[in-house]
């Protein structure tokens, strides 16, 4: 990780680090803004004054809403992934894509509308993992700190939930994570099969965890300020709405 990161600030100066700013942006927006939506609409739905979904419940609320921002999200994820692995490329195979608008128009005017969903089905198999062990786990957890260690529902508990949800997540996405962005980076079209049989005859087992550190590194601190601010946020609303618990 630090090998990368001091050859992007070698090669591309400090805003090579932020490549795919746009895209990463967008994806949020499209991707995030779906499956959060869905999954506590659907929990919202199936909650009632007496009781709350199960942790099976939970799993299969987050799988539909994490496949549905897969989907989303894929146009956006397909720039991000491309624009960041730019800087690791030679100069003469970079797409160089301007911005995620640029890299929309482009994708769509040399590649094809197709282009937009390469790598759909991992991804979307990512985005079920993801949000059923990111949103799923942590509302899991914080039940199992409350109800069963006796925390109050506080910004401690929170924290520790969504900590513990990071780690879950991490984990479960990181053999998917590998998947995705070699489809997506990749610069012919090769089967699904055929491409999980290389990296297995030429890297072994240790594939599905590559990269796990820097993930961890990303994907912690993003699950934890996501969660901290969305029980925040979820706390005006009730009492904007005069719901306050």
């Amino acid at each position: 990780m630090l090998a990368t990161f001091v050859h992007v600030l070698k090669n591309d100066g400090f805003l090579g680090l932020y490549s795919g700013l746009s895209a990463s942006i967008l994806r949020q927006l499209t991707y995030s803004t779906t499956r959060f939506g869905v999954y506590e609409e659907l929990k919202e739905t199936f909650t009632t004054a007496k009781s709350s979904p199960s942790f099976p419940s939970l799993l299969a609320m987050a799988s539909t809403s994490g496949f549905l921002g897969g989907v989303a999200g894929n146009p956006a994820d397909v720039l991000n992934v491309r624009m960041q692995h730019d800087a690791a490329l030679p100069v003469s195979q970079r797409r160089n894509y301007h911005n995620a608008i640029d890299g929309l128009i482009r994708m769509t005017r040399e590649e094809g509308w197709r282009s937009l969903f390469r790598g759909v089905w991992p991804n979307s198999a990512r985005a079920v993992l993801m949000t059923a062990s990111q949103l799923a786990s942590y509302d899991e957890f914080k039940r199992i700190l409350v109800w069963k260690l006796g925390m109050e529902d506080s910004l401690t508990t929170h924290f520790s939930a969504s900590f513990l949800a990071g780690f879950v997540a991490t984990t479960v996405c990181s053999p998917v994570d590998v998947i995705k962005t070699r489809v997506m980076s990749a610069h012919t079209k090769e089967g699904l099969l055929t491409l999980l049989t290389r990296i297995w005859a030429n890297e072994g087992v240790g594939w599905m965890f590559r990269g796990w550190v820097p993930s961890f590194v990303r994907l912690g601190p993003h699950t934890i300020a996501t969660f901290l601010f969305l029980e925040q946020h979820k706390k005006i609303y009730r009492r904007l709405k005069g719901a306050d618990e």
